[in-house]
């Protein structure tokens, strides 16, 4: 991995097709304006048509060439999640990148569409719906990867089997770290199951402590006047922008020696920002039993199926 890697060293991708969920905002934002200024055709699955709208022209007022797209997508809901795959395959033969950004953190409980823990559903089950409904697009492209945006809480992670959902009990951050680690047991269990597709690479990689309206859901859902200043304070002196901390999202997108599998983060104390590197995911999100278990589970509640070598039916459906 080179040292001092910054943006400036990603190659070209002018002729390629970009999907970056969550690009009106924050991290996704951030990789969105890259991928773009890089010459990729970026689609920004938004839930917010306004916000990706406003997204939109600021990235182009920074890049006039952008070729960007907008596209509806709440990952919330799984008729949404298929409405956006079927829009997308309208439009396109094959996705080169598929970037797995968006998600909320630490809220009261809250249901998805389907009755989904929210945190699960919108941070895990919408992008492995969203993945399985895209792969034959994804694997039309000659050397596509997706690129799953996970956190180093998931560390403190654990998969409640028994009440995966939280309704009997119900902690926002045991969740939001349920979903972090599914995230990454979901990254290394796709690049298992691409084994039979060797162009086509599956990689993680988090954010460090970044600076964005990420931690702010929680809060705005939940007013805690000590805990937002505590939050405000806490960006302003420990995190890094949201362009650093875009960047191990980027390098994991477009670098040449990335290999599936890989998890990327920053380079100083794997949080405080520098160039990305290598990192190595927990015990648990390497347990490939874990991953069997959790995508066996992750395709009964979604209704996707989808393996390595086939590509998924256009409906989602097995």
């Amino acid at each position: 991995m080179p040292k001092g890697w910054s943006v400036e060293d990603v190659p070209s991708l002018r002729g390629t097709t970009a999907v970056v969920t969550g690009a009106n905002s924050g991290i996704g934002w951030e990789a969105a304006l890259v991928l773009a200024a890089r010459g990729a055709r970026v689609v920004m699955a938004c839930r917010s048509m306004e916000r990706a709208g406003e997204a939109g022209d600021a990235i182009r007022a920074e890049v006039a060439e952008a070729d960007l797209e907008a596209l509806p997508l709440d990952l919330a809901d799984l008729d949404s999640v298929r409405a956006f795959a079927l829009a997308f395959r309208a439009r396109y033969a094959r996705l080169d990148l598929l970037v797995n950004n968006a998600g909320i953190m630490a809220i009261p409980r809250r249901e998805t569409a389907q009755g989904f823990e929210m945190q699960l559903g919108t941070n895990h089950l919408g992008h492995f719906a969203l993945t399985g409904l895209l792969l034959d697009r994804v694997l039309a492209a000659p050397a596509p990867r997706v690129v799953t945006v996970s956190s180093l809480v998931h560390h403190r992670g654990r998969i409640d089997f028994d009440d995966l959902m939280g309704e009997r009990r119900y902690d926002k951050w045991g969740a939001y770290c349920q979903s972090k680690l599914a995230n990454l047991l979901f990254s290394q269990e796709l690049h298992r199951r691409l084994s039979a597709h060797p162009h086509a690479l599956s990689v993680a990689c988090h954010p460090g402590y970044s600076a964005t309206n990420l931690q702010s859901v929680g809060h705005e859902m939940q007013p805690y006047f000590l805990g937002a200043v505590m939050r405000s304070w806490g960006n302003r002196l420990f995190a890094q922008s949201a362009a650093s901390g875009a960047l191990p999202t980027v390098y994991a997108a477009t670098a040449p020696d990335a290999a599936g599998g890989d998890f990327f983060g920053p380079a100083v104390l794997g949080i405080w920002g520098g160039p990305p590197a290598r990192g190595t995911p927990s015990r648990a999100a390497r347990d490939p039993e874990l991953a069997d278990r959790l995508w066996a589970i992750s395709e009964e509640l979604t209704g996707v199926s989808f393996l390595a070598e086939d590509s998924a039916p256009p409906d989602g459906h097995s």
